[in-house]
């Protein structure tokens, strides 16, 4: 495979170099912060950005917004791994829901691999994996085999009945990553396409967008901002051992360090991104706790370059990103 090939679903590991920390001049701006000045970070941002920031009410203090564009509905790559996360959590929740998810024996074979699998390293891995490590993977690693291991036990259809369920109207998510890139290199039946489809279509070109209506990976901040405000305190759980577990994977996801988020918070993230020639994406939506208040945030990007990669902008989002957050995190702290 070439590299665009082995890269096309990176999770933002595969594209976000390290970013440094917002500045301690940033953090006496953020004493007085204003929702425009969080904004005016991202003006200088190629192409589509849409945000969303916000801190509900709490202990007296009023409630923080920022948004833009909120309502966009944009690609997100990875970041809707967070719902195969959450609805695989459901589908297991009891008090023993550790000891279950280890239990439970995935098989790790051509029915699932794919690309972009530094964890899983397909095809020279074979066998059962538990589901608790297939989990954390996808999410820490942003592993696609782990992430096919995962939805295929969970159901796509009940992913997204689970994402209907909560009410998010502009989230869509494909049946698997092979199938999204089986979808965008021109199969027949995207659903079908298999490791050897993929590996004879080594060299072949994109024909369809990764921004589609039939096998995509998108969403918008409201719907990002609305799910995580739910599922971070724990409203889709019935059992605390569940939450904690969702909570514990989700802390450990790649976008939380190569963003970075900020030092000092319990941090809740995964990230996504693509790269492919003409068309590029990152997207960064989770969660910070600090000082007994929650912040939700959903920061997304699209844009057009030729190049297959775009280095230089992805470096800049995920600065903005990062110094917008740390800013936040300044002005609300106690």
């Amino acid at each position: 495979m070439d590299k665009t090939r082995r890269e096309f679903f990176g999770g933002a590991a595969a594209t976000i170099g390290a970013m440094s920390l917002a500045t301690r001049a940033d953090a006496a701006e953020a004493k007085e912060l204003s929702p425009e000045a969080i904004l005016s970070l991202f003006k200088s941002l190629p192409g589509d950005v849409a945000i969303k920031i916000y801190a509900p009410t709490a202990k007296g203090k009023p409630e923080f917004l920022v948004e833009l564009n909120a309502s966009k509905q944009m690609f997100v790559g990875s970041a809707f791994k967070s719902f195969i996360l959450c609805e695989t959590l459901r589908q297991a929740d009891s008090p023993s829901v550790v000891q279950t998810l280890k239990a439970k024996q995935l098989s790790l074979d051509a029915s699932v691999w794919s690309l972009d699998s530094v964890t899983f390293n397909p095809p020279n891995l074979i066998g059962k994996v538990s589901q608790r490590t297939a989990l954390e993977a996808m999410i820490m690693h942003s592993d696609n085999t782990g992430t096919d291991m995962s939805i295929k036990a969970a159901g796509p259809d009940k992913v997204r009945a689970f994402i209907a369920s909560i009410g998010l109207k502009n989230t869509m998510i494909p049946d698997s990553t092979r199938s999204l890139l089986g979808y965008m290199l021109g199969a027949k039946d995207p659903k079908a396409f298999s490791w050897e489809d993929l590996g004879a279509a080594a060299n072949a070109s994109i024909v369809n967008s990764p921004m589609n209506k039939v096998e995509t990976m998108a969403s918008t901040p409201d719907d990002f901002v609305s799910y995580y405000s739910r599922a971070l305190p724990g409203e889709f759980f019935k059992n605390k051992e569940t939450l904690n577990e969702f909570r514990r994977i989700l802390s450990i996801g790649d976008a939380i360090w190569l963003l970075p988020l900020p030092l000092g918070v319990s941090a809740f993230c995964k990230g996504g991104s693509i790269d492919v020639a003409g068309f590029h994406a990152v997207c960064a939506p989770g969660g910070m706790f600090f000082d007994e208040r929650w912040v939700y945030f959903c920061m997304t990007i699209n844009w057009f370059a030729k190049a297959e990669n775009d280095a230089d902008t992805v470096k800049a989002f995920a600065a903005t990103g990062s110094r917008a957050l740390s800013m936040v995190k300044e002005a609300l702290s106690a």
